[in-house]
């Protein structure tokens, strides 16, 4: 095996193919490639080369909610119950925060996720706070809060509980359908304001999902899950991203049909950002599922980056510059507009939050008056 050369290795029902060593490691480990031949004969089928099982580690965090400023964000505050994400979508701008934890980005942030088993405790200390000013809080910016771990760890139903407790206002970002476990929760929530549901839709082909996001709920299930979401009153837009040229860009305007008649009332588009190690992930991937046009798909980026693979600077970032990306904003815009997307969700009510057990804003008003 060459120096530094990695092996690329796709089986189904992951994102990637390979597991380059996080960039913080002053080591790695290599697999021997000429020894790993020696092992495995070129009839092998794809179903006898070993699959990596997903590990979930139980963990303590010692602190819940991020924030942050940028321009391009509509929140200052945010909360990510898991680490990693199972769904093993390669475009993931999450993936390199993984290198942060010692791991790769590549496979170990498909298979080694960190769940934050004490997320609610921390959250309900951290809202007690005197000094806690409510803001929106973004569920899920980075890593899907629905992801399969949450359907027995509902780790993400006890931050919502605390979050309905003090009735401080929430907007989940997922593509899953598992988020219509806790209607009973959102509903309430919705009903006062203070919730709603950004449903992300890359396509609505069924076999291309299985290619985009391997793990994740097929197009269907989350189409059906904004149905029974927008019935029950939960605000919901469709995230129709990332828009990747010369793979799922045609199909912009059918996601978003889909997504109205579904019950959306609004609508975002991100076009493909590839930062940091998500580059040569995605690189690997197109090779693999789209060797035909895989320089093709780079070009049009680069197009839409300026010449570069990415460009990270705060408000082209999401939007991308040049011809290519002008057209597909203007493609969305007139989507919208004919489908009734349109709709600009109020900003969800912080007025009404309180720490339990204390006296509304009101009540506390009228004391000092008496």
């Amino acid at each position: 095996m060459a120096e530094g050369q990695t092996i690329v290795q796709f089986v189904k029902g992951r994102g990637v193919g390979s597991n380059a060593r996080s960039r913080f490691d002053s080591w790695g480990r290599e697999k021997d490639l000429d020894h790993h031949e020696q092992q495995r004969t070129s009839e092998e089928p794809e179903e006898l080369i070993p699959r990596r099982a997903t590990e979930v580690r139980l963990v303590e965090a010692r602190s819940i909610l991020s924030y942050n400023d940028s321009p391009d964000l509509g929140f200052e505050q945010s909360i990510n119950p898991y680490q990693g994400c199972e769904h093993g979508c390669v475009y993931c701008y999450a993936r390199p925060s993984h290198a942060y934890l010692g791991m790769s980005p590549g496979l170990d942030f498909e298979t080694k996720i960190q769940a934050k088993t004490n997320a609610a405790a921390l959250l309900r200390k951290e809202l007690s706070r005197p000094a806690y000013r409510p803001s929106l809080i973004a569920l899920g910016a980075n890593t899907d809060p629905y992801q399969p771990a949450e359907r027995e760890l509902r780790i993400t139903r006890s931050v919502l509980e605390v979050l309905a407790d003090f009735n401080a206002p929430v907007s989940i970002t997922t593509k899953s359908a598992l988020v219509t476990r806790d209607l009973d929760i959102l509903a309430k929530m919705a009903a006062k304001g203070l919730a709603r549901v950004n449903m992300s839709l890359a396509t609505v082909n069924p076999t291309l999902a299985r290619i985009m996001d391997p793990r994740a709920n097929a197009p269907h299930r989350r189409l059906r899950a904004i149905t029974e979401l927008s019935q029950a009153g939960v605000p919901v837009s469709v995230f129709a991203s990332p828009m990747i040229p010369a793979v799922n860009d045609r199909e912009l305007e059918s996601i978003l049909e889909a997504a109205a008649g579904a019950g959306a009332t609004s609508a975002s588009m991100i076009v493909l950002r590839l930062p940091l190690e998500v580059r040569d992930l995605f690189v690997e991937w197109l090779n693999e599922h789209f060797p035909d046009r895989a320089a093709h798909v780079m070009s049009l980026v680069r197009q839409m980056r300026g010449g570069a693979d990415y460009d990270s600077n705060f408000g082209t970032r999401m939007r991308g510059t040049g011809q290519y990306a002008a057209l597909l904003r203007q493609r969305f815009e007139m989507a919208v507009r004919r489908l009734g997307l349109l709709r600009r969700h109020d900003a969800l009510d912080t007025a009404l939050f309180r720490v339990p057990g204390s006296l509304p804003p009101d009540a506390q008003a009228s004391l000092f008056e008496a």
